[in-house]
């Protein structure tokens, strides 16, 4: 089987060159052809020796997941839904906006996580996806939108908050990572790439030590009791935890706060009340937080809050010179804002057989982490 070089970061790929006899400036060579300039044909790769050319043609690959689905939005916002085999297709989106475009990258196919308000929790897990997976989303946005006018690409800024959970795939993340950051690569900015986590707090240590870039953290909840419903991977890492591994992170990350992103609901974490707790709970973490209006999906018996709401939970946390923002919602009406990516997941976990049960109850209870009893 030929070697996928979408699966290789600039470390792996120099010693795979160096296993099949070939010097390491040719690695950065290839990597400069697939990432700067978008080739995936080794004929076209023309400071490449004929004879290194045709060795690759037999042994290597340049091989991204297959478009299955492209939606655009009346907003310009662009969805792909993109095959990785195995019955299994995740979702990307492409958000244009003035002087950048962001793309927001899926890690597995589904999630284990089950957040409350998520769809993509709700269609459960099947695998991580692989280095050349999470990588060949940002080469398939760049491939498809093509060059700005400038020659540059319209990828500016990547966050990984798609389908999954990037920091339960930490090593195939951490990978694609660094062909984001690397200069012979895509070469973005650390403050340009941002990992988003639900609080899973060894990994984020681990990432903090090996390839830190923005931090956030999806929050939603001023308490334990209230997370623990909504984010139910707090009952492992409850909010003392999570806050003091904030702290630890700052200390090399490439931006000096995390970003707390806070979905409302309204009725449910949208009060005055909630508002003055989450000033006491972060009052030691330097932060800003992002509020999200709820986009609703079918399996969560949620309410938007009112934008009155809104403003007004808003206001409490900027009197307490907390930096706060309201996220535009961009791409809902393609399924494609905060929360509604799904794709397709041939579910291991067997959550829509619980999904059926607990809705017979009517009521919200915390659940047990998938595998975990």
């Amino acid at each position: 089987m030929k070697q996928n070089l979408l699966d290789f970061e600039p470390t792996a790929m120099t010693a795979w060159f160096a296993e099949n006899g070939e010097k390491p400036f040719r690695a950065k060579q290839v990597l400069r052809w697939i990432y700067k300039s978008g080739e995936h044909d080794f004929d076209a790769m023309s400071d490449l020796a004929v004879s290194l050319r045709e060795k690759l043609k037999q042994i290597a690959s340049i091989h991204t997941p297959k478009m299955v689905r492209e939606e655009t939005a009346s907003d310009g916002t662009r969805k792909w839904l993109l095959d990785v085999g195995t019955g299994n297709a995740v979702e990307t989106v492409f958000i244009p906006e003035e002087g950048r475009g962001t793309l927001c990258v899926s890690t597995q196919a589904g999630c284990a996580l089950d957040c409350a308000f998520c769809s993509t929790g709700k269609q459960g897990f099947n695998r991580n996806l692989s280095t050349a997976e999470i990588i060949g989303q940002v080469w398939w946005a760049n491939h498809e939108l093509g060059k700005n006018a400038d020659g540059n690409w319209p990828v500016t800024n990547v966050v990984l908050m798609g389908m999954g959970e990037p920091l339960l795939n930490f090593d195939n993340t951490v990978n694609a990572l660094r062909l984001m950051l690397d200069d012979n690569a895509y070469g973005l900015s650390r403050r340009r790439v941002t990992v988003s986590t639900s609080g899973v707090v060894p990994a984020m240590d681990r990432l903090r030590d090996e390839c830190p870039v923005a931090l956030a953290v999806s929050l939603h909840a001023p308490n334990d009791a209230l997370r623990n419903v909504l984010v139910p991977i707090n009952q492992k890492y409850p909010l003392q935890e999570l806050m003091a591994a904030c702290r630890r992170y700052l200390e090399k990350a490439p931006r000096d706060f995390v970003t707390f992103e806070y979905i409302m609901l309204a009725g449910v974490n949208d009060t005055v009340q909630h508002a003055r707790e989450l000033i006491e709970l972060v009052r030691d973490v330097p932060c800003k937080f992002n509020l999200i209006p709820f986009n609703p999906i079918p399996q969560a018996p949620y309410q938007r809050s009112d934008m009155r709401t809104v403003l007004r939970f808003r206001d409490v946390l900027m009197q307490a010179d907390i930096v706060t923002t309201i996220r535009k919602v961009r791409g809902d009406d393609i399924a494609a804002a905060c929360g509604q990516l799904a794709g397709q997941v041939q579910d291991k976990t067997k959550r829509t057989h619980r999904l059926v049960l607990s809705s017979r109850s009517g009521r919200l209870s915390p659940r047990p982490l998938a595998g975990e009893d």
